[in-house]
């Protein structure tokens, strides 16, 4: 169990950080316009999102090819969604042009 709760923690600490790596450096240029405003247009980059989830689906494989799928993947799905969340709360990917 402790060592189930520490691998979360790593798997969400590297989630967090490609979806920042993937919002601030975007290798795919994946744009979508949110809004106009007078100051200026509100986009999202969607390259940090996508590398978090191809990232998640490649450690969910190997949990699953090391058959340790039914106790490993709800962590990692967990991990996934709490640096999601801390992405969106930390505003990764959104840009004002």
């Amino acid at each position: 169990m402790i060592k189930n709760v520490f691998f979360a923690l790593l798997q969400f600490v590297l989630f967090w950080l490609v979806f920042a790596a993937g919002s601030f450096f975007p290798p795919f240029h994946m744009e979508r316009v949110l809004g106009t405003t007078p100051d200026g247009t509100r986009i999202f980059i969607w390259d940090g999102v996508l590398l978090m989830v191809v990232l998640s689906a490649v450690i969910l494989l190997i949990e699953a090819l090391r058959k340790r799928i039914r106790s490993a993947a709800p962590w990692t799905v967990l991990a996934l969604v709490l640096a999601a969340a801390a992405g969106y709360a930390a505003k990764f990917g959104f840009l004002t042009r």
